[in-house]
């Protein structure tokens, strides 16, 4: 009898062991996501080398306001020399004016719709190449079914990959922002934070329209796709053709300016300016006839909406085995 239980084999490690831990609920999953998304993309040293171009425009910004303020000091100790005849009896006073109108550092609404807006150049780079990575992958090598097959939804699939696009956008949009704000208060006066605090309102909505517009447009290109090259084309005909054909259309055919719609990151642009508290009558360039905000604030919750209705039957058709 001994030696017929010597001879059996040890069985003792091919049992069940249950967890013991404690079982967190789906919305857990989208942070993990979202870190997982995060970290494949922060591998990348092209995302880095792309970051560091987006940060010459924030450095632009950021020094500028304390050159303006050192050209300022100057003028109001001496007079400043220019040499040249054009030059010889100009008011230095109001060169100084005129160069604060044409860069808008003022802390002003202007100062941070313009930052923002020219971020949007390496912003579209940098998502079709995100997009790619981030998503489009996931179809084209078959890793979303493993996904769905956990105890999420599809929409905490969703979710999960706009927090991680979300996070690159801030990272170029925002974030910056609301460090120029907090500078300007220091550069002006402590009541700056407080007479201009819709103004801080108005970056972090503005922000918040980029961040669900761009994450959505991301998602729904990239899912239709997949591949980086269709992805840069696709994005070079959403915002920089699209930009084209509106000042096209507006400022050389003379049409209505309702055709500026067509234009999505002018209508976010609209649509922030208005959360910032900008007249309508004063946005720049002045030369430019734009339409109105809540017809913009419109066109961007219908490209919302559609991306949406389009993820929603994209990822639908995804088959799942549990």
């Amino acid at each position: 009898m001994s030696n017929d239980r010597a001879n059996q084999p040890n069985t003792g490690l091919l049992r069940y062991r249950p967890w013991r831990g404690t079982f967190l609920g789906p919305w857990h999953g989208v942070w993990a996501i979202a870190r997982a998304g995060v970290d494949l993309i922060f591998r990348r040293k092209l995302f880095w080398t792309l970051y560091a171009l987006s940060m010459l425009i924030f450095l632009f910004y950021f020094f500028g306001q304390y050159l303006q303020l050192f050209l300022e000091q100057k003028l109001g100790e001496e007079n400043l020399r220019l040499g040249g005849t054009f030059t010889r009896n100009l008011n230095p006073q109001v060169l100084m004016k005129s160069l604060r109108n044409a860069l808008q550092l003022n802390g002003s609404a202007d100062t941070y719709g313009n930052f923002l807006w020219f971020e949007g150049y390496i912003v579209v780079v940098i998502l079709a190449f995100v997009g790619s990575v981030l998503i489009g992958n996931d179809f084209h090598h078959g890793s979303l079914p493993f996904y769905l097959s956990k105890p999420i939804s599809r929409w905490h699939y969703v979710a999960g990959k706009c927090l991680s696009v979300g996070l690159v956008i801030n990272m170029m949009t925002t974030f910056p922002a609301l460090l120029l704000f907090i500078e300007y208060g220091f550069i002006d006066t402590w009541d700056y934070y407080i007479d201009q605090f819709r103004l801080l309102l108005g970056i972090l909505g503005y922000g918040m329209i980029l961040t669900v517009t761009l994450s959505l447009v991301l998602m729904a290109t990239s899912t239709w796709l997949r591949r980086t090259i269709p992805m840069v084309m696709i994005w070079i005909t959403i915002f920089i053709l699209g930009r084209l054909m509106q000042r096209w259309l507006v400022d050389g055919l003379r049409m209505s300016e309702h055709w500026r719609l067509i234009d999505l990151w002018n209508n976010m642009y609209l649509t922030g300016m208005w959360i910032m508290g900008k007249d309508h009558r004063e946005l720049r360039p002045e030369s430019q006839i734009q339409p109105p905000y809540w017809e913009a604030a419109v066109a961007v919750s219908v490209v919302v909406v559609l991306c949406v209705v389009y993820l929603h039957r994209r990822i639908r058709a995804v088959e799942i085995v549990h």
